[in-house]
């Protein structure tokens, strides 16, 4: 199976909770490399690399209501993977 590439970008109070901690956690868990990066307009960026299930379950975990802070939309798209990524880091 090819590795994707998801890019969401999520809105809501997810700055200064723990959100992008919590995401490398469960980006780890399942097995993805990239990256979760506030933005200026108080966003969170979350690249994610590996098998489509994985970033899809990753994914479903943003939408959750199991996040740290609150999470009011994600807004996702999908791509080939680039394989440019490793590890996941806090941005």
């Amino acid at each position: 199976m090819a590795a994707e590439r998801l890019s969401a970008w999520v809105h809501g109070q997810v700055q200064g909770v723990g959100f992008r901690w919590w995401t490398r956690s469960r980006a780890l868990e399942l097995g993805l490399t990239g990256h979760a990066t506030n933005t200026a307009d108080g966003r969170v960026h979350v690249v994610a690399e590996g098998p489509r299930q994985a970033a899809e379950r990753l994914l479903a975990l943003l939408r959750s209501p199991d996040t740290p802070g609150r999470v009011s939309l994600v807004v996702e798209s999908w791509e080939p993977a680039r394989g440019d990524l490793s590890g996941f880091e806090e941005r």
